[in-house]
């Protein structure tokens, strides 16, 4: 049973602060323990209006919202506020407040309870902190996985969009576009299993060697098997790593270029021709890169010709969330290039972002784009 002297000596040194003050906010009594925290005298704020011991912004918000809260409902739960100490530093406390009221319902006190929120506060400091430090890291390590600039052969355009589904996590997606030689140019568009420092490893490792491979063998299914091969001694057995890809060769042909590609898993390239139609590149069939034994890869030709635009993007275009399905479930994506065809690359690339914020939450997972535009002759691009 505890003691009536035990009870005062509570209130007075219990580790929370406590005061109580009238309707009109005059404090009648508070606890040695919250005098302490702000460095007065028990007796010196005794009379004195509660609202002052907060800070201009909080004595705003407690006229305007944490007051009309407390007088509607009779209670507050745990709201953040900064008192004012006597040498006019603050401190951040947790207040939770409730209303004793008479017989007729009127209210005659109201009791307030701060709990102390110092090292609560600098923890969430040091957490915003570190957030914003991984943040920059992922970015700078993201931008370190992705070209400085695409590099098309004259008589092309390209552009790119990658869409980073976390501010925070490394992605997995990947493009490049690179000369081969003085006739030939190497692309690729993939997408890595996964996110974070694994993830980024991997990818990195991709695109040195797709890039690498395509110098020594120009058959874009040879070089996706040395990428297989590759990656399937790097990470074995429980620690296997895989990707989708596509990888193409440039070269030039009569008004225009021939594309021979091949796909490891991956969705088809579209093509938005000049005439204003769209199609898939057929590239069904090939598996993934990495993970299985003879791996089999699917080769395609295409032509480009003045106007003409290849389109690549990776799975987190067409698997957004859309109500309840995915965005490409109903062939929305090749509508999508219909009606926006003919159009140069760096418009279907912008085109493509604003889709992909329309998703708004429903992008759950990065997503990268990248169009190769063949110049039109009559509008003297490239």
């Amino acid at each position: 049973m505890i003691h009536e002297l035990d009870i005062e000596d509570l209130y007075e040194n219990a580790p929370c602060g406590y005061l109580s003050v009238l309707p009109d906010m005059r404090i009648v009594r508070l606890n040695s323990t919250l005098a302490n925290w702000l460095g007065f005298e028990v007796d010196a704020l005794i009379g004195t209006d509660f609202t002052q011991l907060l800070t201009a912004g909080g004595r705003i918000h407690y006229e305007t919202h944490f007051g009309p809260i407390l007088r509607m409902y009779g209670q507050l739960d745990g709201i953040a506020i900064d008192f004012v100490t006597s040498d006019r530093r603050r401190l951040p406390v947790f207040m939770t407040a409730n209303v004793k009221t008479d017989e007729t319902g009127a209210p005659v006190l109201i009791r307030i309870t701060a709990l102390d929120a110092r090292d609560r506060r600098t923890y969430e400091r040091e957490l915003l902190e570190s957030r914003t430090r991984a943040e920059l890291l992922a970015k700078t390590l993201q931008r370190s996985l992705l070209p400085p600039a695409l590099l098309p052969p004259s008589g092309m355009t390209a552009a790119a969009h990658y869409h980073a589904a976390s501010s925070d996590e490394v992605g997995g997606d990947f493009y490049d576009l690179f000369p081969l030689s003085d006739d030939r140019w190497g692309f690729f568009l993939g997408d890595v299993c996964g996110k974070g420092a694994s993830a980024a490893a991997v990818t990195s490792l991709t695109r040195y060697t797709l890039r690498a491979a395509a110098v020594y063998d120009h058959d874009p299914v040879a070089v996706l098997h040395n990428l297989d091969s590759v990656l399937r001694q790097e990470f074995r057995e429980n620690d296997a790593q895989f990707c989708t890809a596509v990888f193409g060769v440039l070269s030039r042909s009569d008004g225009g270029f021939e594309v021979s590609m091949a796909s490891g898993g991956h969705p088809p390239p579209l093509v938005m021709r000049a005439d204003g139609s769209a199609h898939y590149v057929h590239m069904t069939g090939g598996q993934l890169v990495g993970i299985l034994r003879a791996a089999r890869f699917v080769p395609a030709t295409v032509t480009l010709s003045a106007g003409d635009t290849l389109m690549l993007y990776t799975d987190g275009l067409t698997e957004a969330r859309v109500g309840t399905g995915r965005y490409d479930d109903e062939g929305a994506l090749l509508e999508f290039a219909t009606a926006h065809a003919p159009a140069t690359a760096a418009i279907i690339v912008e085109d493509l972002r604003v889709l992909l914020n329309s998703f708004g939450d429903g992008l759950a997972d990065d997503a990268a784009v990248m169009a190769l535009g063949v110049s039109s002759v009559e509008s003297g691009e490239g």
